[in-house]
Parts: C-alpha cells; sequence; structure tokens
C-alpha cells in the first residue's frame, strides 16, 4: 500500500449556502469561506470539499449545473472562486469541487439544444426515447419522483432523469459527452483545484436495453452497470492521472467487492469512494450492523483500495442526532463519533458543525423544509391517499434539510450566518450551540476535534495501522487495535446511553500503556482498564 499525502488528510466539506453570508442576501457564499479559512485551518484540516458552486438555476441546491465553467451568482464570481484557491494554498491547505457529470440542467445550452429538435446535432448528448404503448419507455423512477421519464410535448419523447425533472442524465455512451466532460475537467484543473468529489458517479452507464425492473422502487438498477467501469478508466488516463489530484466518487449500493473496482490501486480510476451502507442503509445506529459493515469493508480493501469514513454530510442527517445522543450526551457522543471515525481505517471526513455537535432540525410543517426529496415524496404519498401528517413524521428524520440549516457561529440574532433572511430557517439551539462558545472552552467539542487531528497527523498508526476488531457481537462496546511498526493502539468506545461493564483483553491492561485521548476530562492516566465501568458515550485510546 503506497503512502501519499491524500490519504494522510483529514477533509472539511463546506455547504457554502448556509456556511456564511457576507452580502446579505440570505445564502452563504465564497467570500464567507474565505473570511472563515483560519478557523478551518485552525482545526488541523488538510483539505477543503466545496460543494457546487457553478452557474445554476439551484433547483437542486447547485447540482443542477447549466454552466460549468462559471459561478452562480448567489456564491460569487470567478475572481472570487480564484482568490479562495489562491488563499486555501496560501495556508497549506488543499481544495477539491464538488462535480456532477452524470446530469445537468434543463437550462444548460447543452440540453436546450439537444431538446430543441429530434435532428439536433446534440439531440444524442442526453437520453431520448419513444413512448411505449403511449406511456414512459419503462417502469423506472427516480431518486426524486416516481418515474425516471418526462414529456417532451415539443418533440414528442421522453428524455431520462436520474433525479429531478430539470436534472437530465447526459448520454456517456455518446464519445462527443466523455470529451467536453474531459475538457471541462481538465480546465479545472489547470486552474489549480487539488481534486474532484464526483456526485452520482456510479449512474453514468444505464443498464443495456433500458427493460423494465421487476421492483421499480428498488433503485439499484440505476448505478452500476455494465460500462461504467469503461468510462472511469477512461477519464482517469485522459485527465485524472496527469495531475496530483484527489479523487472521491459517490457510489451508492455499492458492496467492498464493487468498491474495490473504483479505487483498487491497480485499477487506475479513482482514489477513494463513498460507500452508504452506512448512511443510507442503516437508519438508526446499530453496533452489531456498523461493525459488520466496518470489518467487511477493511478485508475487501486491505492492502488494495482506499475507503472514507463519514456518519453525514449535506444529504444525511447530523451525525450526533441521528446515531448519538443530540439530548443529555450530546457533547459525550459527538466526541464518541468523532473518536471512532478518526481511529478506523479510511480517510475521515467532516461535515460543517458537526465539530461543534450542531444537531438536527425540527420544523412545524412541510412548508418550512427545502429538501426537494422530501417535498416530492410527501406530494407523491398524499396523492396516494396517505394521512399527511403521518407522512410528515415518518420523513422528519432523514429530511436532508437536517444538515442543511446555517452554520451557527455565534449567539446573535440568526447565529452569525447573515444579516438579511436566511434562506432556510436556522436551529433554534443556535444560542447553546455555536462556534464561539466551543472555542471559548478548553473541553468543548471542537478543541476535541484539534486534539484528534493533531493525534493522526503525529501517528501514522492512526492512517495506516492494521486493524482488528476486538469486540464482535457485543451490541454496546467497539473495542478495536490499529497496529504499526510494533506500536498498538487501543480504542475503547461505549455507544450506549448507560454505563456499560468492560474486561480488558488479556495482555492489554500493561504497566507501559498510555492513555492518549479520553473524552471525559477525569480519566487518570495510570488507572487499570482490567475492570472498568465505562460511562455512556465514553471514549477512550490507549498506547500499549
Amino acid at each position: 500500500m503506497k503512502r501519499t499525502w491524500w490519504k494522510e488528510s483529514v477533509v472539511y466539506q463546506v455547504y457554502w449556502r448556509s456556511f456564511l453570508d457576507t452580502d446579505g442576501d440570505g445564502y452563504g457564499d465564497l467570500q464567507g469561506l474565505i473570511e472563515k479559512l483560519d478557523y478551518i485551518k485552525n482545526l488541523g484540516v488538510d483539505i477543503i470539499w466545496l460543494n457546487p458552486a457553478y452557474q445554476s438555476p439551484d433547483k437542486d441546491n447547485g447540482y443542477d449545473i447549466s454552466d460549468y465553467h462559471t459561478i452562480m451568482e448567489k456564491a460569487g464570481t470567478i475572481e472570487i472562486l480564484d482568490n479562495l484557491l489562491l488563499e486555501i494554498h496560501k495556508r497549506g491547505m488543499k481544495l477539491i469541487m464538488d462535480l456532477v457529470v452524470n446530469h445537468t440542467s434543463d437550462q444548460h445550452p447543452w440540453f436546450v439544444e439537444s431538446r430543441s429538435s429530434p435532428h439536433s446535432p446534440k439531440r444524442d448528448w442526453y437520453i431520448w426515447k419513444q413512448p411505449e404503448d403511449g406511456k414512459e419507455p419503462n417502469n423506472w423512477r427516480s431518486y426524486f419522483s416516481p418515474s425516471a421519464w418526462e414529456w417532451d410535448q415539443r418533440t414528442e419523447q421522453y428524455y431520462f432523469h436520474s433525479f429531478a425533472v430539470e436534472q437530465p442524465d447526459l448520454n456517456w455512451e455518446n464519445p462527443e459527452v466523455r470529451e467536453a466532460i474531459y475538457a471541462m475537467m481538465r480546465f479545472w484543473l489547470e486552474k489549480g483545484i487539488d481534486g474532484f468529489r464526483l456526485d452520482a458517479i456510479a449512474l453514468l452507464a444505464k443498464p443495456d436495453g433500458y427493460p423494465n425492473a421487476a421492483d421499480p422502487q428498488d433503485i439499484r438498477y440505476l448505478t452500476n452497470n455494465p460500462g461504467l467501469h469503461t468510462y472511469l478508466k477512461e477519464m482517469n488516463e485522459k485527465v485524472l492521472s496527469h495531475f496530483d489530484i484527489l479523487t472521491v466518487g459517490e457510489a451508492a449500493y455499492v458492496t467492498p467487492e464493487e468498491g474495490l473496482k473504483y479505487v483498487g490501486e491497480d485499477r487506475n480510476e479513482l482514489h477513494t469512494l463513498f460507500h452508504f451502507e452506512v448512511a443510507d442503509e442503516m437508519p438508526s445506529w446499530d453496533m452489531l450492523r456498523f461493525k459488520d459493515i466496518q470489518n467487511r469493508w477493511y478485508e475487501g480493501l486491505n492492502g488494495k483500495g482506499w475507503n472514507s469514513q463519514f456518519l453525514n454530510n449535506h444529504d444525511h442527517t447530523r451525525q450526533v442526532t441521528r446515531y448519538g445522543n443530540d439530548k443529555q450526551y450530546r457533547v459525550e457522543s459527538a466526541k464518541l463519533l468523532a473518536t471512532m471515525l478518526h481511529t478506523l481505517p479510511g480517510m475521515p471526513y467532516i461535515y460543517q458543525g458537526e465539530e461543534i455537535g450542531m444537531t438536527g432540525v425540527r420544523f412545524p410543517s412541510i412548508g418550512d423544509y427545502n429538501d426537494i426529496a422530501m417535498k416530492n415524496r410527501y406530494e407523491e404519498e398524499i396523492l396516494k391517499g396517505s394521512d399527511p401528517q403521518v407522512v410528515f413524521e415518518s420523513l422528519l428524520p432523514l429530511s436532508r434539510d437536517n444538515s442543511r440549516t446555517p452554520m451557527q457561529w455565534d449567539e446573535t440574532p440568526n447565529a452569525g450566518f447573515t444579516t438579511g433572511a436566511p434562506w432556510i430557517k436556522l436551529n433554534p439551539n443556535y444560542k447553546e450551540i455555536n462556534v464561539k462558545r466551543d472555542l471559548e472552552s478548553p473541553n468543548s467539542i471542537y478543541r476535541y476535534y484539534q486534539k484528534l487531528i493533531a493525534l493522526r497527523k503525529a501517528n501514522p498508526v492512526m492512517v495506516y495501522g492494521d486493524y482488528q476488531d476486538l469486540s464482535e457481537g457485543d451490541p454496546h462496546l467497539y473495542v478495536y487495535t490499529r497496529e504499526l511498526d510494533g506500536i498498538r493502539w487501543l480504542i475503547i468506545l461505549n455507544h450506549a446511553d448507560h454505563e456499560t461493564p468492560f474486561t480488558c483483553m488479556a495482555g492489554f491492561d500493561n504497566p507501559n500503556k498510555k492513555l492518549v485521548i479520553a473524552n471525559y476530562i477525569d480519566v487518570q492516566q495510570e488507572a487499570s482498564i482490567a475492570h472498568v465501568m465505562l460511562r455512556p458515550h465514553e471514549a477512550r485510546i490507549y498506547s500499549l
């Protein structure tokens, strides 16, 4: 396994529209990120991942791109982006940009031309099909709506969209499309950015023949189809391999075996990926399931490819709410989750606000939400005759707006995020949970993240160490080791709202052990761990 700069890095995700607004329009902007770069740098972060800021009608918060080469007005200008890149590099950090190449906006000039006529030179740049028996070409659904097909009255054909109707899929079978995408990628890399997070990359190849699905609700048929890895190898050969960058693929419904096809170091495709066996497929905390996922992915990638570690991002409810305890043990469970993610094999990702323990939110009604996926699902279920309140309650826990509320900087109006009217409501708890408070406390969640990241930089065992789970079958304790070049660390986590007894394995409670970090400040360095009653959400790391 090669040692590289990106494997040793920690990534901080900036959802810029909710980060900091500097012009009072209620949306965060790139200038706001520039003003807070020192805050991110002081955390110890190496790489910033920036959500899409390209020109867009903003139907899906920037994931519907209408011009790949310019910046949307809400975010700023290309000149501000250039300055942002300069300031990030000046601080010794790197920038990776979110890039959407599975689909564009329906307002992109490519699609405008494509839909202008069945004979358009760009007609085949997107996926157009004739009706079948006067209806959609097949029974596929999209991520956001009951059908993946939208009727175009002017040209009397359907076009395909894996997401919203305003997000038509590109036809990757067309070599002209691929060359146009590669040219655009070179534009950004030659500008000096340090890589891409590739959105929905598992969807580029479509099932041959577009057959009806046996179960249209199970949309796995949209992903990981034959031909995908041919495209990724070509992308690597023509673009990615020519730059010293980091590439991260968003790949839904992948197993470790399938994941290795993306990131195997002998395959020349991508560096690492996001799989969603946790964030998409584990609705609430399940220790046994989580450990099984970690063990399988470690065994599948060990020595061959690299993993990513995350529990939340802009698409998933904040981790302390979904997988921890955001009430009585918010601080302790936030620190425990951080300890876990920064010591498991792979690259840790921090989503903005996670480092201060920001929580999910509950707004009063569906009208308070912006999440297009949530709103479409709500309307779909209401049309079926379902009870509106029951549907609303069922959608709350996993609404993407849980993680999209504005960054909570201080206790001033609008949490210091904007002087205007925020594009989305704030979490009402911002007066108790905010950056200002955390920076003033030596034992805050932010300070704990700083220590974890500093430890990772100083101890290669956290990055490259072999991993062994010592707690299989335990529903509350997660105990594992990382070992490298004779150095062995023991990580002990009690992921529970109650005390849990821990009995140390033979040979581990030795006189030479050293407490590296703990999330309860009163743990004694010299205390025996032969038999310990661990407190709720207690986390400890020992060097043996």
